[in-house]
């Protein structure tokens, strides 16, 4: 019962209306409208499982899974089981809907990384036999062929002989008795052949008359002389009839005989459907899968960014304002939130967002927050929410209230003492846990303005009082307030959390931001006085509400602007952070291709030396070989010589260029010393070990020439031997053509993930890279162009080829 109010005040409904409009089956939106909750975290947790599956198959599939073809065949199995006989109509869709399912298990067989999905369609038994009989038996109009049956094909030719039979003879009595017909042709009434006559001239065409029109001026006429063909005509019709229903029986016990198969079929098809459904409902509310936690094992319940699902689809579907997201940080000791704050400031809002995603959870459906979404499995979500805003707070707006927490009590109490029994024994696996634990029952508990709608003093008695109760059965729960007295119960028991909502007292408006650590301010006054209330009146109500009040006022003014100072420097810090980030993958980035490219060099220089000397040793072998031939001379040697020596010129490598000028001190010039943040007189030069001798102050110290520079920032260029250059033959150029080592696939990575991955490959290749991101959302698309443009080794990239993937793919030049 406080289940389904809680559904109810949560408006779970409405969101099934929305998430039924993703289905694809007719089937799938119905049970989408009346989305089942499961009863156990293990059957969520294959929920979940299917849409996370279903979500990245989409991703990689275009235009998606299908389910064309697909229909509810459920009314016609449970009439088949009647002994009933199916209509064409009906065995034509179990048809479509074998081949249909038979497409949708193919395509999920045929993909990787789906273990649940191909699981659940292992189980799919679709009949190919059975939707080719149907189809023999019965054409696209849902009529019996004349190949179902021999003896069906005997009744049609039989037909059509007697009807063409028919129409010639009437043929020839228009011709003949022209005069009396209304119009030339051929008609029928029921399943006889009449021609329409002249009502004047009835007697020109004996017959039996079978209508009359509207006016009276013509008579449809049965000649008597087809009489006799049209009873042959009505018998073999019967015949036909009888034959059809005789064809379609058969089918329909076909049928029957496999509908234990064809109702899991069934339930096989809308689970699939709803995890689609699931899956792009969550993808167009940008919303990111939940992990369920284990509060006991200390970890924090985590929804950053957190929207509420309704307030989503009426800013998208809408064109609605903007929503604005709460973060709820909750720490595992943490057991009750209350929060306070100004009227119309988003409490209640933030109650049944924090209500929606935990049911939305349970059902596996993802969260509209920012990854990783983080929260415990509640057994039940529990609410008192009702909109406090009349002047006059009746007995009867108070007793609804007590009645519907009564219940959500008696709620708690029934479902820990079930908890307890299944934890007594080991459910699901679990060992035994001792009384103190069972007693804190897996329940998500959301109450709006506890303790309103009496006299303050004995709500506020009564809230406290609940509020304390829940803490010590509940896993947790979540209250806004007016009372003060609930503030300070932050301060007496490590329980309670205060959080309220931010109030810009200058616009005199909410701005919607939940805030932690400290309680709210009502403002009343200071918006009644803004607003225009007399001075003398607002003066008068500060002295009725006391100095301490003031006080305590002053002191939450003073959190606030604490608070907001410290999340602008936050913010400041956060901004610089992300810059040094990228600065440090920058360096990180051109310090890889640096190396990279002095490797390849090397291998270059390397290979083309070996090249160098092997021509040169073959030259030079001519040389000899020409020598040996005959008996040389002292013109042949200097012919040799001569030849030797142009080879030994040919590959003699390039003498190094001269370095320039660098940074050389003397004697009396002022330099810095980075190490020791020094500045220094230079008083003797550098030697041959290039150490010379500075002094700053009274201090004089040899330092090595590479640990000073001059004021301007130069760094000395010491006199090193060169090195003799070896000759740098350029590589060929490597063709642009795609294997496996240059194409990197990125699908299903995030984009953080993404990025180290590309990083990596970009700085190993030699040419063009294919990055595969697939289409999906377009995010991780995004995220790899911007990580391109900003990449110091990448000239440019574009689009592959529509044969090599399209926009799915793309082309990095190197």
């Amino acid at each position: 019962m406080i289940q389904s109010e809680t559904l109810e005040l949560l408006e779970w409904p409405r969101l099934c209306q929305h998430l039924s409009t993703f289905a694809a089956t007719k089937l799938g939106a119905i049970v989408a409208r009346n989305l089942p909750i499961p009863e156990n975290q293990a059957a969520s947790v294959e929920l979940l499982a299917q849409t996370k599956e279903v979500y990245e198959l989409e991703s990689r599939l275009h235009p998606g899974l299908s389910f064309e073809g697909i229909q509810d065949i459920g009314d016609s199995i449970e009439r088949a089981a009647l002994q009933g006989i199916l209509s064409g109509e009906e065995l034509l869709a179990i048809a479509t809907t074998l081949a249909g399912t038979r497409n949708l298990r193919r395509v999920i067989d045929n993909q990787e990384n789906v273990p649940v999905l191909a699981d659940l369609v292992s189980q799919l038994r679709t009949y190919p036999e059975l939707e080719q009989e149907i189809h023999r038996c019965i054409d696209e109009r849902g009529q019996v062929t004349d190949r179902a049956s021999q003896k069906m094909g005997e009744i049609r030719v039989e037909l059509r002989r007697i009807r063409s039979q028919i129409t010639q003879k009437l043929q020839n009595i228009i011709q003949a008795k022209s005069g009396a017909v209304q119009e030339q042709l051929i008609t029928q009434r029921g399943d006889r052949y009449v021609i329409p006559v002249k009502a004047p001239q009835k007697d020109a065409i004996p017959g039996i008359v079978h209508d009359t029109s509207t006016s009276g001026a013509t008579l449809y006429i049965e000649p008597n002389s087809i009489v006799p063909m049209g009873n042959q005509l009505r018998q073999v019709i019967r015949k036909e009839q009888t034959e059809t229903e005789a064809i379609r029986r058969q089918l329909t016990e076909q049928v029957t005989a496999v509908t234990p198969d064809l109702e899991r079929l069934l339930v096989i098809v809308t689970t699939l459907d709803l995890a689609v459904a699931k899956a792009r409902y969550s993808l167009w509310i940008g919303a990111n899968p939940p992990r369920f936690i284990n509060r006991e094992d200390n970890e924090i319940i985590t929804l950053r960014n957190l929207r509420h699902p309704l307030l989503v689809w009426q800013q998208q579907h809408e064109q609605g304002n903007p929503v604005v997201p709460v973060d709820l940080l909750i720490s595992p000791q943490i057991r009750v939130v209350t929060i306070t704050g100004p009227n119309t400031g988003g409490k209640t809002v933030t109650l049944k967002t924090l209500g929606l995603a935990a049911i939305m959870a349970k059902v596996g459906l993802f969260v509209p927050a920012r990854e990783p979404v983080e929260m415990p499995w509640f057994a039940q979500v529990l609410a008192d929410i009702g909109d406090e805003q009349s002047l006059q707070q009746s007995l009867s707006t108070f007793s609804g209230h007590i009645r519907r927490i009564s219940r959500v009590l008696e709620a708690i109490d029934e479902g820990a003492e079930g908890q307890g029994s299944r934890e007594a024994v080991g459910a699901n696996g679990r060992s035994p846990v001792q009384p103190s634990t069972v007693n804190n029952y897996q329940a998500l508990v959301l109450l709006d303005e506890v303790g309103a709608g009496t006299d303050p003093a004995e709500g506020s008695a009564l809230a406290i009082a609940l509020l304390k109760y829940l803490a010590n059965h509940t896993q947790l729960t979540m209250a806004s307030t007016h009372f003060g007295e609930l503030k300070a119960l932050k301060y007496e028991d490590i329980r309670f959390e205060n959080a309220s909502v931010e109030f810009d007292e200058t616009t005199l408006s909410p701005t919607y931001r939940l805030l932690w650590g400290i309680p709210g301010r009502s403002n009343a006054l200071s918006i009644a006085l803004r607003l225009g209330l007399k001075p003398e009146v607002v003066a008068e109500a500060k002295t009725q509400v006391g100095e301490a009040t003031d006080e305590v006022n002053q002191v939450i003014a003073g959190l606030e602007a604490q608070r907001r100072n410290q999340e602008t420097k936050a913010a400041q810090a956060q901004n610089l952070l992300r810059q040094a980030e990228r600065l440090y993958k920058e360096v990180s980035a051109k310090a890889t291709a640096l190396e990279t490219r002095e490797k390849d060099l090397r291998l270059s220089q390397e290979i083309a030396v070996q090249q160098a000397i092997s021509q040169a040793k073959g030259e030079i072998a001519q040389v000899i070989r020409s020598l040996q031939k005959g008996t040389p001379n002292a013109q042949d040697a200097q012919k040799a010589t001569t030849a030797i020596n142009q080879i030994a010129e040919k590959y003699q490598p390039a003498s190094p260029p001269k370095p320039k000028p660098g940074f050389m001190p003397k004697i009396g010039d002022r330099v810095r010393i980075p190490k020791l943040g020094q500045t220094a007189e230079v008083i003797t030069i550098a030697d041959a070990d290039g150490d010379l001798t500075v002094r700053f102050g009274i201090m004089k110290m040899s330092i090595p020439l590479q640990d000073i520079e001059s004021l301007d920032g130069q760094k000395p260029e010491p006199t090193i031997k060169s090195k003799p250059a070896l000759a740098v033959v350029a590589p060929p150029p490597v063709p642009a053509i795609r294997t496996s080592k240059n194409t990197v696939d990125l699908r299903g990575k995030r984009v953080a993930d993404a990025e180290y991955i590309l990083d990596k490959a970009i700085s190993e290749a030699t040419g063009p890279v294919w990055i595969i991101h697939g289409y999906g959302t377009g995010k991780l698309k995004q995220g790899v162009h911007a990580f391109l443009k900003q990449h110091p080794r990448v000239t440019h990239y574009e689009p592959a080829e529509q044969t090599d993937g399209g926009s799915g793919v793309t082309i990095a030049h190197i």
